[in-house]
């Protein structure tokens, strides 16, 4: 089937976030959110709702059943790639979990159902804002009919449905580069939140030490180990596009996003690109290396400086690089994958990262299901070598992880692909929320350093968690 997109362009220079809270209530609302703008990472974000399919898969062959119902409305659309990379398509999560059945991991936790292995939504209508010609485009390809006729006749209809729902927003002139001014990070003592993690500090550390032991047999070079926390919410109503507006306000990234799933809702502030492909070019851009951010200027420079010389932190970027280069060479063509960037320092709210970029030129007839399969999970989130990372892991965390460390994105139906990683992730789900934060164990970390290293991590978090629920808490009063 090949049909091309109808669409209509506007002037935009409004705020993403209100054009979104509008629309906060339509049935699986998605905004995959460049709350950071960058012109090879940010500059469009996409907004849709109302999908014509929901596809819901669990076990081995998530992805595989994904792929067949998708590969009935491939190519769809052919003749918009100049306005948007996404005019229409499949937008959802991929977790943690399908990873340890793709590569065949021994099971030792029980999963804990809360989302499942794969959830994707097909939309034959979107909303792509370009941060950077600031315009807005409805586009909309009339899927599922299949006749002339009925298509066309659906995405009019469809198209002037959207348009009509966002007349008033397409006039606001409020910048969306501007954020309120509200202390979103300052806890106040009368509105500490209980939070329950899934680890003691005893029982974290112990597991520090085992990684480490693994280490020094030469299982592994690292791994990355996390710890789980849960807040339960019940008793107080917590509006969950607010709380991603918090969230998010804790730190822009590139690759935020609200996905709402109907049952639970998904609120991330990924800074961490998993997969992006044109259909040609294939890109990933692995994370590891972290300082915090200072509001003191000469110690803000120090800690960059700090994270730049670090020999640790240089050699645990060069390693999952070389994973990642291995990973996407199984899909790419011979001689063709190199680092494009080693080592870029990024600039973050609070945090500076180390990312490097890889790239390779596809093979021939690969397509998104190909390569998922071929990259997943992400190796900036499992160690090195992978797989044994993973039984490691299996072993040593108490529960497992569902969405945290999976990608979230789109997949459009002519072939451009764009996942994150879902870290700086929050899961709302029958009145609790998760979080999980973990951190790569290496030769020369210690238990202690490590837990407070998850700790640090946690603490916008909680901050955006313990505001939200002030927030309500004088709601109601």
């Amino acid at each position: 089937m090949k049909q091309s997109c109808i669409y209509k362009t506007f002037d935009f220079n409004g705020n993403c976030m209100r054009l979104v809270e509008n629309l906060k209530n339509e049935p699986h609302i998605f905004f995959l959110d460049s709350s950071m703008h960058d012109p090879g990472r940010g500059r469009y974000s996409f907004i849709g709702f109302d999908p014509f399919k929901v596809v819901k898969s669990n076990g081995k062959n998530s992805v595989d059943e994904l792929a067949k119902e998708f590969k009935e409305f491939e190519e769809a659309e052919t003749q918009l790639n100049e306005i948007t990379p996404l005019s229409c398509g499949a937008v959802g999560f991929i977790s943690y979990d399908y990873g340890l059945y793709q590569e065949k991991i021994k099971l030792s936790l029980d999963s804990q159902d809360l989302v499942p292995d794969c959830f994707f939504c097909f939309y034959d209508s979107m909303i792509t804002v370009d941060h950077f010609t600031r315009k807005l485009h409805i586009t909309s390809c009339g899927l599922p009919q299949k006749t002339d006729g009925l298509r066309i006749k659906r995405a009019e209809a469809r198209l002037e449905n959207i348009a009509s729902k966002i007349a008033a927003y397409l006039k606001d002139k409020d910048s969306e580069d501007i954020e309120e001014e509200e202390n979103v990070c300052g806890s106040k003592s009368d509105s500490m939140i209980l939070l329950k993690g899934d680890f003691t500090k005893e029982q974290y550390e112990k597991a520090v030490e085992s990684a480490l032991d693994y280490i020094e047999k030469g299982d592994i070079y690292q791994v990355n180990l996390s710890q789980r926390f849960v807040l339960d919410i019940k008793g107080i109503d917590v509006d969950k596009f607010e709380l991603y507006r918090q969230l998010r306000k804790t730190s822009l990234s590139p690759f935020s996003a609200y996905f709402d799933c109907g049952d639970y809702q998904i609120m991330s502030s990924s800074p961490e690109r998993f997969l992006q492909t044109d259909g040609k070019i294939l890109q990933s851009r692995p994370m590891k290396g972290t300082r915090p951010r200072s509001e003191d200027q000469g110690k803000d420079c120090a800690l960059k400086k700090e994270l730049e010389q670090s020999v640790k932190d240089k050699a645990e970027l060069l390693m999952i690089t070389d994973l990642l280069r291995n990973d996407i060479g199984k899909v790419c063509q011979y001689g063709s994958v190199y680092v494009k960037d080693m080592r870029t320092i990024e600039e973050y709210k609070t945090v500076y990262q180390a990312t490097s970029t890889v790239e390779g030129k596809l093979k021939e007839q690969i397509d998104c299901f190909d390569i998922i399969k071929a990259c997943f999970p992400g190796g900036s989130i499992t160690g090195c070598p992978k797989i044994r990372s993973m039984e490691i892991i299996e072993e040593l965390e108490p529960v497992r992880r569902g969405i945290y460390t999976g990608a979230l994105g789109y997949i459009s139906f002519s072939g451009n692909m764009d996942l994150n990683i879902l870290i700086r992730t929050l899961l709302m789900n029958d009145n609790k929320i998760y979080f999980q934060v973990g951190g790569g164990i290496v030769a020369d970390s210690t238990p202690l350093g490590e837990y407070e290293e998850t700790l640090v991590k946690a603490k916008a978090i909680k901050d955006t968690l313990e505001n939200v629920c002030e927030r309500h808490k004088e709601c109601a009063s």
